[in-house]
């Protein structure tokens, strides 16, 4: 059978289109994704606070691991991606931050990127949305779409101390960090809807798995896209152990920013002399398949605390068969929430335009995957949005099974190292201030030992995890550091094959990537369908001046200065719109 669309995974951007492009009855959409299906008998899937079982387990994580780091001592560091239906938004953290509306000014700053600016992304991050908490007249907030979201709780009153502590350091709180202002602490949004996760497939794709026009396979392992000369026409598919060559109209390839150029390249677009010298046929030579690779690097900065006002409780192993049914019969209590419930986002120098570094709170001292309980504690997550570090990926045989190598080339560059120290240092101001003086019993990570700049490098090159945001490894653009046509999602050189993930970003946004990604395919969606466009909304936002009332135009013509302060990001306010932006440049 022919299908007008094959959707080669089925996560993040593969569910909206599936959604999108079958609502056209007149399209056959098949949806062909690696893993399992995302059962909604899977508590580790469901309930918000066990996200972190799938961490590791080969059950739901491809389980990547990077290539030796060469500033950070040698280490691997590893990278979970989801293996089932809703890719990885089955297995994130639930945090909903669409980045800074100057990243979209960013993108829109180069060659052949206009109609990627803010105004012509935010109608698409308001139809994806219902803002369960915002205003109905919100000009930001989208009420309609499919993503629901609440807003956290942060009634713990170590969430309380926190706001209370950012103030005193003298940073601001704002209302929404997807609104007019991003800048500041709030509490955040969550694709959390009634005590349930909302990933991408529960919200886009199992709604209308009924229809006639689409056909969803999972455990379906595609190993090459095949052409006809110059035009993809379909694709090999492993399913149910047997090998099957499905015909397509048009590829569109959803794998996200790891597997996305790792097929392209066992299919014979990449880097030619790197394919020739693997044995692979080169389709068309795109050089920058795989590289820009960008990523967001975290540490966690744990303190311990005098009083027993943490989660930690509910995390103990007598006590989580209670969570479970509580979340089970009345999805309530400790189970029905990620835990990450506030944080925010700030300047650490004033030679950015907008914030660049993120964080998030949360009451425990624990770490990402679950494991090293530290008893009573807090911590914050803290680290770099838009590292100028590059990395690539390359496929290392013609067996597709074979993950591929991966370098990120974290802490790599003077800018990087710079924004690591400040991140360090205004984290332990913010947790030293007054408001905690209630709690803090001492710092437990890094701890009193790390104090000098180079102290404080050596413990993120050992400690630091990857927070899960690969992205920009088949960058939108129209140069040679590009691979995907911004007007079509096309890649360059080839017919009738698009990619529409994480790593089509021209670069990393300023938060957690999952949103973004969404918006990027309901933008695609149209692209793909050849709809109208919808029209951009030029709504002023928030842009940060110096004090002396001058903008920074740039988050990089400013020289580093020696070392690295604390700041308090004081400045005054002004509005802009996206005609009226300054754009950062690279």
């Amino acid at each position: 059978m022919r299908y007008d669309y094959v959707i080669i995974g089925g996560g993040s951007a593969g569910s909206c289109l599936a959604n999108r492009l079958s609502a056209d009855p007149g399209s056959r959409v098949l949806v062909l994704e690696a893993g399992r299906n995302d059962s909604l008998w899977d508590v580790y899937i469901h309930m918000p606070a066990a996200l972190s079982f799938p961490i590791g387990n080969r059950f739901y994580d491809w389980r990547y691991e990077s290539e030796p780091e060469p500033y950070m001592d040698g280490r691997r560091v590893y990278h979970a991606r989801g293996k089932v239906l809703g890719g990885s938004s089955s297995i994130n953290g639930m945090i909903f931050q669409r980045g800074n509306p100057m990243d979209y000014q960013r993108w829109a700053a180069d060659p052949g990127m206009e109609t990627w600016d803010y105004a012509h992304c935010l109608p698409y991050f308001k139809r994806m949305e219902n803002a369960l908490h915002a205003p109905p007249d919100n000009p930001f907030r989208g009420h309609d779409g499919p993503l629901k979201m609440e807003r956290g709780p942060a009634v713990n009153p170590l969430f309380k101390a926190f706001f209370a502590a950012v103030q005193e350091a003298g940073y601001p709180l704002t209302d929404d960090v997807n609104g007019y202002k991003q800048e500041g602490f709030a509490a955040f949004d969550r694709n959390i809807y009634r005590g349930h996760r909302l990933s991408a497939a529960r919200a886009y794709l199992h709604p209308v798995e009924d229809r006639p026009n689409l056909e969803i396979r999972t455990r379906a392992f595609v190993t090459k896209i095949n052409f006809q000369g110059k035009r993809a026409v379909g694709c090999d598919v492993v399913h149910n152990r047997r090998t099957e060559t499905i015909e397509a109209g048009e590829v569109l390839l959803c794998g996200g920013a790891i597997n996305s150029p790792q097929l392209l390249q066992l299919s014979g677009v990449g880097r030619a002399s790197e394919l020739l010298a693997l044995g692979v046929d080169v389709v068309e030579d795109v050089p920058a398949v795989g590289e820009n690779l960008q990523d967001h690097l975290e540490v966690y900065i744990q303190y311990r605390s005098k009083q027993p006002v943490s989660v930690a409780p509910a995390l103990k192993w007598r006590n989580r068969p209670w969570v479970g049914a509580a979340w089970l019969l009345a999805r309530r209590g400790a189970g029905a929430t990620n835990h990450f419930e506030g944080g925010g986002f700030i300047r650490s120098n004033e030679d950015v335009a907008y914030p660049n570094l993120m964080y998030h709170f949360l009451p425990v001292a624990i770490r990402y995957d679950g494991t090293a309980p530290q008893g009573h504690g807090y911590q914050v997550h803290v680290g770099p949005m838009y590292s100028d570090a590059r990395g690539w990926i390359k496929i290392k045989s013609t067996d597709p099974r074979e993950h591929p190598a991966i370098q990120f080339n974290y802490l790599s560059t003077k800018t990087d190292r710079r924004e690591w120290i400040e991140a360090v240092r205004i984290s332990r101001n913010i947790l030293n201030q007054p408001a905690f003086d209630a709690y803090n019993d001492g710092e437990l990570s890094p701890g009193p030992s790390v104090e000098t700049d180079q102290e404080i490098l050596d413990w993120v090159a050992k400690d630091s995890e990857t927070a899960l945001h690969p992205s920009c490894t088949c960058r939108l653009g129209v140069g040679e550091d590009s691979v995907i046509d911004p007007l079509s999602m096309k890649v360059h050189g080839v017919e009738g094959l698009r990619v529409v993930d994480a790593s089509s970003m021209r670069y990393v946004t300023n938060g957690n990537i999952y949103a973004p990604t969404m918006m990027l395919a309901e933008k695609s969606a149209d692209l793909i369908m050849g709809n109208t466009p919808l029209a951009p909304i030029n709504e002023p936002f928030y842009v940060h001046q110096r004090s002396d009332g001058s903008a920074v135009a740039d988050g990089r013509t400013a020289a580093p200065s020696e070392g690295a302060g604390e700041g308090n990001g004081a400045g005054a306010e002004a509005p802009a719109t996206s005609a009226s932006a300054e754009s950062p440049t690279t």
